[in-house]
């Protein structure tokens, strides 16, 4: 009896633990939360987070060239855009420097590639062709460097000559390719590669043999060290969870659950194995979080290339600190070859694919079940090496931590264009100094998801921050004018680089500091040029007395500028009492050939009415000829020529007498309504 108690006693012990590890795995703080929105209409296979926040996807298998969409995180729809021309699935991709994404290589079949290379242009929504490659490329990777130029590397060219050997360097400058003479070596299909800080690529997967690429002239490859863990990492993920530290983990087959480091900032770089995950995986994602963290997702835990039968659910958590892992909560789609995981400027990290399934689903982290989160207010939109900038911020007084994420572009278990920076910063007036990172080694030009996190670790939603740019617009207002409720702006690019084409370029109109009205225009403007804005808002009506009238140009940040601070013009303005009136008067008049030609002058105390024309009767010995105008405004004080709109008039010869006659028919009231006219003599030969 009392030997079935302790059994008892032992049993509930067990399922009440157990209990409460479930009870911790629910718990969103504690093991984050997977949500599912609305699939995708395609299989997909490739995730690219744009510059502009949308998700760039495209199909599998023979329609990667013809299922192309756009995912839009705050409605989770997918709309189509243009084709990029060719097979894109099973290419290798990067950003470049102005935020283009660079596509290298595609799918004829299994194991064929296309020698094709292309940019999509998010702003513009297009895709062009660049210059083909020496070779078909399947399964390649490309490498963002430090200069901007995009390294392509491997890929299959058919199954008859196999891998391509040639490393080739794309120069964004000239748009032409550099090849590695000097390098050519087997490596293996989609490899992991990273930027390293000594300016080197860094090969640290799927091979137990890593090393160093040197691309600068024709190439050069030097081994680095092995790592512990015997096999092959194919369908393993590989991250720089810092700078210059390298995470590698799960692939093999039968799948492994090992995880080493190295920190290539050691004078001699060596693998280290740390814990392992709690599950074996192959054809997993891991994405780098804004608080430092790595998350694990999907993959299979089962021998076979890509073992449906052992889908691995549970995401795990992996904390550079402790070098730990946590297992986190678990999906509900599987996610094996062809998946894909990226993470969104919101924190969240967004799931699709695995052969045949169209299910999305978003992990949300548990930092987003911890509190409050800080908000960034104002961000530059574009940021040189190693500048100091304000990032404005209510919540600058708890802030612990800043990072920044370069944009995703991830495909077959491999982001190869996201890494992490930990940023410098101090407390500011109306937020944070923050510093941007000086050595392009660690952070390639190019655009990246902003955070700052307070001291529960929460993080903002990110501003998108393009880091290098060299040629940038940069927009002044050079003059402004208010008449009748109507704000008028001269806008001029002074940058070297043109507001991108569909770009608006907006204006903000302010009365003593408090925005009032707005205008706009849609680019492109190009660089040196001036564009008129006027009030698209609505005109508003200052009262009288002095005030002062504000015009700040883009002053929702909507395009990145060499310059964000000279976005603002002030003026004083003086307006006048309710009984001021224009004034109108004729105050030169002349004939040639048919012509007559006058000016008016405003001599009144306020502006003609703005859209209302300003008129001119033209009388030959008191009888009606023709007639000019312009539309108002006409400020007070200022004149205007008006000649003959009304078609010309021949008077015959002899000495008659000219008149003009301004506001004839009285479109508007006047202080003085009774000298509009102006006679002269005129004699014609």
């Amino acid at each position: 009896m009392m030997r079935t108690a302790r059994i008892a006693s032992v049993t509930c012990l067990v399922l009440c633990l157990a209990a409460s590890r479930v009870a911790a795995q629910i718990d969103p703080a504690v093991a984050g939360q997977w949500t599912s929105v609305a699939p995708v209409p395609f299989n997909s296979s490739a995730l690219h987070l744009l510059p502009t926040g949308k998700v760039l996807l495209y199909g599998v298998y023979a329609s990667g060239g013809s299922d192309v969409g756009l995912w839009d995180p705050d409605t989770a729809i997918t709309s189509l855009v243009p084709l990029p021309g060719y097979n894109v699935f099973c290419s290798g991709h990067a950003f470049l420097a102005d935020g283009r994404l660079f596509i290298a290589g595609g799918h004829i079949a299994n194991d064929v590639g296309v020698p094709n290379a292309s940019i999509y242009d998010a702003v513009s929504n297009t895709w062009t062709a660049a210059p083909n490659m020496n070779a078909g490329r399947w399964y390649p990777t490309a490498t963002t460097l430090a200069s901007g130029d995009v390294l392509v590397l491997s890929g299959e060219i058919d199954t008859t000559i196999g891998i391509n050997s040639l490393p080739q360097v794309f120069q964004a400058a000239s748009g032409t390719w550099r090849n590695l003479t000097s390098a050519q070596l087997y490596v293996d299909l989609y490899p992991r590669v990273h930027l390293a800080p000594n300016g080197q690529v860094f090969n640290s997967a799927p091979s137990q043999t890593t090393r160093y690429l040197d691309a600068s002239g024709t190439g050069a490859w030097t081994v680095v060290a092995a790592t512990n863990t015997p096999g092959f990492r194919d369908y393993g993920s590989s991250v720089m969870y810092d700078d210059g530290k390298v995470l590698v983990m799960g692939g093999d087959d039968p799948p492994t659950n090992s995880a080493e480091v190295i920190d290539l900032n050691a004078p001699t770089p060596a693998w280290r194995l740390v814990a392992p995950m709690a599950n074996a995986r192959r054809q997993l994602n891991a994405t780098l979080l804004p608080d430092g963290k790595v998350l694990v997702t999907g993959g299979t835990s089962g021998p076979g290339f890509d073992n449906a039968s052992t889908p691995v659910y549970a995401a795990e958590m992996w904390d550079p600190a402790t070098e730990l892992w946590t297992t986190m909560a678990s999906a509900q789609a599987p996610r094996l070859y062809h998946s894909a995981a990226l993470l969104l400027p919101d924190g969240r990290v967004l799931t699709t694919g695995g052969d045949d399934i169209t299910q999305v689903e978003l992990y949300s982290p548990p930092y987003l079940f911890a509190g409050a989160r800080p908000t960034i207010t104002s961000a530059p939109a574009a940021v040189s090496f190693g500048q100091s900038y304000l990032v404005e911020t209510p919540d600058a007084a708890n802030i612990a931590k800043v990072t920044w994420i370069r944009l995703g572009s991830v495909t077959h278990a491999f982001d190869m264009n996201q890494r992490i920076n930990s940023l410098s910063f101090s407390p500011a007036a109306g937020g944070l100094n923050v510093v941007s990172p000086s050595n392009p080694n660690l952070a390639p030009p190019g655009h990246y998801l902003l955070f700052i996190l307070n001291a529960n670790g929460v993080p903002s939603i990110a501003k998108i921050v393009q880091l290098g740019s060299s040629a940038l617009p940069d927009v002044i207002v050079t003059s402004l004018s208010y008449a009748s409720g109507i704000f008028t702006s001269t806008v001029k690019n002074q940058g070297t680089a043109a507001i991108p084409a569909g770009t608006d370029i907006g204006v903000a109109y302010f009365v003593d500091g408090v925005y009032r009205t707005w205008g706009g225009v849609s680019g492109p403007l190009a660089a040196g040029a001036s564009v008129t804005i006027g009030t698209n808002g609505g005109p508003y009506t200052i009262r009288n007395g002095t005030h002062t009238i504000t015009a700040f140009v883009d002053d929702e940040n909507r395009f990145a500028e060499s310059d964000e601070t000279n976005n603002k013009l002030s003026q004083l303005i003086t307006v006048g009492a309710p009984n001021a009136l224009p004034d109108v008067i004729v105050t030169s008049l002349s004939y040639a050939s048919g012509i007559f030609t006058s000016t008016v002058k405003n001599q009144g105390t306020a502006a003609t009415p703005a859209g209302t024309d300003i008129g001119v009767a033209y009388s030959v010995d008191g009888v009606y000829r023709t007639w000019g105008g312009v539309s108002g405004p006409l400020a007070a004080g200022a004149s205007v020529t008006i000649g003959s709109n009304g078609g010309p008039y021949t008077i015959p010869r002899g000495t008659h007498t000219i008149t003009a006659f301004v506001d004839d028919v009285n479109r508007f009231a006047e202080s003085d309504e009774t000298n509009n006219k102006l006679s002269q003599p005129i004699t014609i030969p």
